[in-house]
């Protein structure tokens, strides 16, 4: 019997008994926000360590086109090093060029590889430093830094964008994947310091070497990079998961305290 003429109910719910279920459509959109981290400690590494290897590539194409001096450029394909015999295998390095004079073009290409293999290392983690470094790649592909170099740039940029944290739990596949990216990494340096200055080192001590060897060098050093990259991503997300993870279940208990 209610001698006080009020409606029971539970505490924690509306008289309508709908209170329950507010708070739980409540927590439910909360937790279907994406959160967006910057990259971690694996993405970072990955990033600072293939940016630092385009970036000397870059350096190299710019000496190469310094040396040629201050003469036309013949049109926007030109090729930094055409004259020796050593970058013969590699094409003479081809690149492309906005800019009126080689040395012009090597100047500001040593430049721009330079400023890319600094931000590789330092602002890849800002809120938008993997576009900072895509511009920075288109750049030098513009000014004479070849095709190899901003190509492995641009994928370092759009990898270190920032981060979705996933709103589920992670599956055990991607905890293996995740685990890979180490090897990838080693797998993918080894197959560009392969190419330069590798096959550099093979073409002056015993001649010209097959190009089968260049192509399975490069496949290597994309085929690294790109995986890295991914396992990376994979390995940050995880972590991020994790610490929102715990960071809810803490709240949940400090909740628990205050009713």
């Amino acid at each position: 019997m209610n001698v006080h003429g009020k409606t029971p109910h539970r505490a924690g719910l509306t008289a309508d008994g709908s209170g329950g279920r507010v708070a739980s459509a409540q927590d439910s959109r909360a937790r279907s926000v994406l959160r967006r981290v910057p990259p971690g400690a694996a993405v970072r590494t990955v990033v600072a360590v293939f940016g630092v290897l385009a970036a000397g590539a870059g350096v190299e194409h710019g000496i190469g086109e310094i040396l040629q001096g201050s003469v036309a450029s013949d049109g926007p394909f030109i090729r930094s090093w055409p004259d020796t015999e050593a970058f013969d295998v590699l094409g003479g390095e081809p690149a492309l060029t906005v800019l009126p004079t080689m040395l012009l073009s090597g100047i500001v290409t040593v430049i721009v590889a330079s400023g890319l293999g600094i931000w590789a290392i330092i602002g890849v983690h800002r809120r938008y430093g993997g576009l900072v470094l895509i511009g920075l790649s288109l750049l030098l592909l513009l000014v004479g830094g070849g095709f190899g170099p901003p190509l492995l740039a641009i994928i370092l940029g759009l990898g270190g964008t920032w981060l979705t944290v996933p709103s589920q739990p992670p599956r055990a596949g991607s905890r293996a994947f995740a685990r890979v990216w180490p090897w990838a990494l080693g797998a993918g340096v080894v197959g560009y310091l392969g190419l330069v200055p590798g096959m550099l080192i093979l073409n002056t001590m015993w001649g010209e070497q097959p190009t089968s060897l260049t192509y399975a060098l490069m496949m290597l050093a994309f085929g690294g990079v790109i995986l890295a990259v991914l396992a990376a991503r994979t390995g940050d997300r995880l972590l991020a998961w994790s610490g929102v993870a715990q960071s809810d279940a803490d709240r949940g208990v400090r909740k628990g305290r205050t009713r």
